[in-house]
């Protein structure tokens, strides 16, 4: 990439997990890429710190009530302030950057996504949520703006890498790897007693709060099958789930001879995030290397969906289609949020992502407008069970 222009990049969540990975390959390659557009929900220490190091052109921080000192503390560079949720949007919608690292936790990520598209921005998707929300919406749009949408998540990231070169040969399936989370093997009687700190305990990856806990709940791969769906142009029964300890093979795609490719390499997000944003050359980096003498073994297994329900969950959405996944997504962000701040326990979260579904009317084609009434009418009723 070095006779290439520098490539501008937004990246929307910055301070979160993937964020400040994002901006660790930037500052480890200056010399393509730059950091344009930086983004934060309420970490405005972190933004501040962010901005004056890469001196963006634009920060945008998502409360309102904390523009003024995030103003104040740039006030001596050139940096663009601006604040508030609308703000995300309209800046996403600015011709100032090349490629979107669409990092923002959750479904609060979708509206700037959308925006990107629809201004022909490249997205480099590390936000499952958007997929799951309106995967069908979002990936038609960029289909129609001729856009790539590049995934981020490490096992998304592998079955965009196993597909390099493969457009013309039928997919037979996709595999897609779970590391099985903090509580592989255990039963609904020691998951009872499981709090925050126990949850917070991934024994691979260095993620946020958010999604180790679905991690946890094995939700998070649900999620991906849902996400993978609409990446890869795929029906339910093309996509697989095995659980697979030592997280060294990241997913796996079996073509319609019956060959496997699978990608590898140690669990590190800096390797997808770098990939995506330098897609689809392969830069040089100091990452960690795969040492086979030190992993002898690789182990796969079932995922036991009798005691992880929320995976089970996760494939009726993805099986009925329509606003379900949606309304789970809801429920769930509702009930990660709780059970982070011990409202409520580990398998009460399953009972109440359950009930919203079986609740919230169901509707086989929703506008976009549609998704937001469903993911409102979800939000509410899961807060009220829990009574948040």
């Amino acid at each position: 990439m070095s006779d290439q222009p520098i490539r501008r990049i937004a990246i929307f969540g910055s301070t979160g997990s993937v964020g400040t990975q994002a901006l660790e390959v930037i500052a480890a390659n200056a010399d393509k890429f730059s950091a344009e557009v930086l983004t934060a929900h309420g970490n405005e220490e972190l933004l501040i710190q962010q901005s004056l190091k890469f001196n963006p052109n634009i920060v945008v921080i998502g409360e309102e009530r904390k523009y003024a000192k995030v103003k104040q503390a740039l006030s001596n560079t050139n940096i663009k302030v601006f604040a508030g949720e609308r703000a995300l949007e309209e800046v996403a919608a600015m011709d100032v950057y090349d490629l979107m690292l669409a990092a923002i936790v959750g479904y609060a990520g979708l509206k700037p996504t959308l925006k990107a598209i629809e201004n022909s921005k490249a997205v480099a998707l590390a936000n499952k949520e958007t997929l799951v929300v309106a995967g069908d919406i979002v990936m038609r749009k960029a289909v129609e703006h001729r856009v790539p949408v590049i995934p981020v998540d490490s096992e998304h990231s592998a079955i965009f890498q196993c597909l390099v070169g493969e457009s013309r040969n039928k997919i037979e399936k996709v595999i897609l790897t779970a590391s099985g989370g903090p509580f592989l093997g255990k039963k609904p009687n020691y998951l009872v007693n499981v709090k925050r700190e126990h949850a917070l305990q991934h024994p691979n990856w260095s993620m946020g709060a958010k999604i180790t806990v679905d991690s946890a709940t094995l939700m998070n791969k649900g999620l991906e099958m849902i996400e993978a769906k609409w990446l890869f142009n795929l029906q339910p029964d093309e996509i697989q789930v095995v659980v697979h300890p030592q997280s060294i093979i990241h997913s796996m795609v079996q073509f319609e001879d019956g060959s496997i490719k699978a990608q590898m390499g140690l669990p590190d997000m800096k390797l997808p995030i770098q990939y995506a944003m330098a897609f689809p050359q392969r830069i040089p980096n100091e990452f960690p290397r795969l040492d086979f003498k030190k992993f002898n073994t690789l182990t796969f297994e079932e995922p036991d969906l009798r005691t992880f329900r929320n995976l089970g969950l996760a494939i009726d959405a993805l099986a009925k289609g329509g606003n379900l996944p949606a309304v789970m997504n809801a429920a769930n962000e509702v009930a990660v949020f709780a059970f982070l701040r011990n409202r409520v326990n580990f398998l009460d979260m399953t009972d109440v992502i359950e009930k919203t579904m079986n609740k919230i009317p169901f509707i086989a084609n929703p506008t976009l407008e549609e998704y937001f009434e469903s993911d409102g009418e979800a939000r509410t009723y899961a807060a009220d069970i829990i009574k948040l």
